[in-house]
């Protein structure tokens, strides 16, 4: 099922939504078990023990605003909540991520070699075992591009008023972009496309790419939805890679 769409036509709302259909295609299925099961166990657990939480974080959070900014409460809570849960889901999915990073590089393969009728030298479980070592070392330069980013963010928090307010904007927008380069990467990783070059590529496309990690950002939020998340961003990407980027920088026979 080679895809033969035009890359300007689709956006990353397009490929997020073409995530859900692919994750269900036959063959396609056996290769999405691991990573939904190791996402439902970890951030299942994590989200269950947050919820049970948060009645005693927001009112703290809220003590940290100024009297000047109290009649804002109505606005500064609901942020409040979005902020613990954007900087919870993304953690907790990074560390999902790291462990199911050969798994969802695995089901990237397998849907690229479904999407152009091309499978990939050293594929399957085999390569898949092979490649653990080269697949750890991007995981750490991925967190070592993200960990410095997200301290600073974090830091605006501590900003009465700021950050409350804007600190959770730039925190969505950050987080939109870093789970596109997280699901991105795994078929650019499994090309051997290196982490500064995928980012420029990205980056001739960050319009869509935000698209595409916004989505993912917000359903990583949404209990029980975001149990799925990651198989269906995984082949979302996998998708935008086949459309936008394979042809220019795969290396094909």
């Amino acid at each position: 099922m080679p895809a033969t769409h035009s890359v300007s036509s689709f956006n990353g709302l397009h490929y997020f939504a073409t995530g859900w259909k692919l994750v269900r295609l036959p063959g396609i299925r056996r290769y999405v078990v691991m990573p939904l099961l190791l996402n439902v166990l970890l951030l299942g657990s994590a989200f269950y023990w947050l919820f049970k939480r948060l009645g005693v974080w927001i009112p703290a959070l809220m003590a940290q605003v100024p009297d000047w900014l109290q009649w804002l409460g109505y606005v500064l809570w609901p942020l409040s909540v979005i902020s613990i849960l954007l900087v919870f889901s993304y953690f907790f999915s990074t560390i999902a991520n790291w462990i199911a990073a050969p798994f969802c590089g695995l089901l990237a393969e397998q849907l690229e070699a479904r999407l152009t009728g091309k499978a990939l030298p050293d594929s399957g479980w085999a390569g898949m075992i092979k490649d653990i070592p080269r697949i750890m070392k991007r995981e750490w330069q991925k967190l070592a591009y993200y960990l410095p980013r997200a301290l600073g963010l974090l830091l605006l928090y501590f900003i009465p008023g700021f950050g409350q307010t804007v600190a959770p904007v730039l925190w969505f927008l950050f987080s939109a972009w870093m789970l596109a380069i997280q699901y991105c990467d795994y078929p650019f990783d499994n090309h051997k496309v290196g982490f500064q070059q995928m980012r420029t590529a990205l980056r001739q496309h960050k319009t869509a790419n935000m698209q595409f990690g916004a989505m993912v950002s917000l359903f990583t939020m949404i209990p029980i939805l975001n149990l799925a998340i990651m198989p269906v961003a995984v082949c979302g990407a996998t998708a935008m890679w086949v459309d936008r980027y394979r042809q220019q920088l795969a290396r094909l026979p």
